[in-house]
């Protein structure tokens, strides 16, 4: 991703298009893969210079909260983050062992929401699925990203 779409998803954001948000959007749209918030902060002061963790950490949770980037979960309780480029209604399939996240465009978590928001009197306003697993590359024994 180059600097000037990063700093058009900050402004469509109304967000202050500063080096430090401009160098972590960048930096997570150059993996195909997950990212810890301490993996980020590592590549970006590289780049930066002096970047605290916590504020690594602060943009990752504002982006997180634009929805730009998102949020991957795993067993250890951790917390990784992705940029994903598909703004459309989607969940994703997380490979534990190449770490590689795929798009999937299908829900089936509409019926589920339907029946949720009925049997409790309420609304349903979001839903968030995310399925982890090992892609087909790993499992057949070629990963084209380390682990």
């Amino acid at each position: 991703m180059e600097l000037e779409q990063g700093a058009a998803i900050l402004r469509r954001l109304k967000l202050k298009v500063t080096p430090r948000r401009l160098e972590i959007i960048c930096c997570l749209a150059t993996e195909y893969s997950f990212l810890s918030a301490e993996e980020v902060w590592s590549r970006v002061r590289l780049r930066l210079g002096s970047i605290g963790l916590p504020t690594v950490y602060r943009i990752l949770d504002e982006l997180a909260e634009a929805a730009v980037i998102t949020r991957i979960f795993l067993s250890n309780r951790k917390q990784y983050y992705f940029l994903c480029s598909n703004q459309d209604h989607h969940h994703h399939f997380v490979c534990e062992s190449c770490h590689r996240v795929e798009d999937l465009e299908q829900c089936g978590l509409d019926a589920v929401s339907r029946e949720i928001a009925q049997r409790s009197g309420g609304r349903v306003t979001s839903h968030i699925l995310q399925i982890n697993g090992v892609c087909g590359a790993c499992c057949q024994g070629h990963s084209g990203v380390a682990a």
